[in-house]
């Protein structure tokens, strides 16, 4: 009986090695191709330490209470633009609107600002119509909404002893003229959880060197204050009696020690968003937890969260090359951390390694400058 052939063996041999050799260098041909695709699908879908400075950004809280635009220019050659928020604290909220009024005009692509209101009017009779006057005066200027400050639910008080929270029904008036007007409010309300802890339990090192410079504001000291809870509850019935008002919580919206409470509050109001100001070390501290927590919740409401650091520049700031220094080690700080996966041994963490979260590109363009581009457009 005939023995079948065996088409390989039977080949010859300068064939067969020829063929073995043409398929080993398709294989190897392949495996190339797809390391090049996967790297490239790679640098497609994240950004690196080297995009920093090429990358449009935005600080959606940055204290600019400085005619010195040298700051802006600086952040500026580093693809920055500035929104500068007055507060009801420090420098006088007239002397901060006339800054910030001065620099819009002269700079309107490249800064914006939240104007305020004082309460320490807060007693008197016509204190919701001085107050809306105020509002339209901020706003004719140029600003982009309103801020208000911790000392609403942190000290402020009726003449009873009292403290008068955010929801108190005589702030009625404002915040209905802020949601009827479609007027941006940022709202820094509270403090971080650990502002009610003793110094020892606090999860952060910059909170503890905080409230030990700041014992006024360390509620632990203070039982007679409002309690954390009630901070969060205010703010909670103010949202629920002004759906239609546009509300940024600074600071992480003082829900900065659980990205699960946070989500719970976005998820409950729709109308809620956040920014990153002074809070970035309390991802950094839950990410050494549960990096990718962290992360998914980051990615998850990429459209609701706007970066902010909470730096500041003020006449005092008189070392110019001091000062950009510690601006750009702070932003590019930040963006190593949320943009990329480098390692990264963190100031307020020195004995931790932390990986950055190594956002995609879409959420990192989103929460670096596109949810606060509209507050550039009035």
């Amino acid at each position: 009986m005939k023995k079948p052939k065996n088409l390989f063996f039977d080949i010859p041999n300068g064939w067969m090695f020829f063929s073995l050799l043409a398929c080993l260098a398709f294989i190897a041909f392949y495996n190339l191709q797809n390391k090049h695709t996967d790297t490239t699908t790679r640098k497609m879908q994240f950004y690196s330490v080297s995009d920093f400075q090429r990358v449009p950004k935005i600080d959606g809280h940055f204290h600019y209470n400085s005619s010195d635009v040298r700051f802006l220019k600086f952040a500026d050659s580093l693809n920055f633009r500035i929104i500068s928020p007055n507060v009801d604290a420090g420098t006088s909220i007239d002397k901060q609107l006339e800054i910030t009024t001065v620099i819009k005009q002269q700079f309107p692509g490249k800064f914006a600002f939240f104007g305020t209101f004082t309460v320490d009017n807060f007693g008197n009779s016509g204190f919701g119509k001085e107050t809306v006057d105020r509002i339209e005066l901020c706003m004719k200027a140029g600003a982009s909404g309103i801020k208000i400050w911790k000392n609403i639910g942190m000290s402020l008080q009726e003449n009873s002893g009292k403290f008068v929270m955010v929801d108190y029904q005589k702030f009625d008036t404002v915040f209905n003229y802020l949601e009827k007007h479609q007027i941006p409010l940022l709202a820094h309300l509270g403090e971080p959880k650990n502002c009610w802890l003793p110094v020892d339990q606090m999860t952060t090192p910059n909170d503890k060197r905080y409230y030990r410079d700041h014992p006024q504001y360390h509620m632990f000291l203070h039982p007679e204050s409002p309690s954390y809870e009630d901070q969060i509850n205010a703010r909670n019935q103010l949202l629920q009696k002004h759906p239609g008002l546009e509300f940024i919580g600074a600071h992480l919206a003082s829900e900065e020690w659980s990205v699960e409470e946070l989500s719970r509050s976005f998820d409950r109001y729709p109308q809620l968003k956040a920014d990153l100001s002074a809070r970035i070390s309390h991802l950094e501290y839950q990410s050494s937890k549960d990096r990718e927590k962290v992360r998914d919740f980051l990615i998850k409401y990429q459209d609701r969260i706007i970066y902010g650091t909470d730096m500041s520049v003020n006449e005092k700031s008189t070392n110019y090359a001091s000062v950009c220094e510690g601006m750009k080690r702070t932003w590019l700080d930040h963006w190593t951390y949320l943009a990329t996966d480098s390692t990264m041994v963190f100031k307020d963490m020195p004995d931790t390694k932390l990986k950055g979260l190594q956002l995609p590109k879409e959420a990192v363009d989103k929460i670096f400058c596109k949810n606060a581009e509209r507050y550039f457009k009035n």
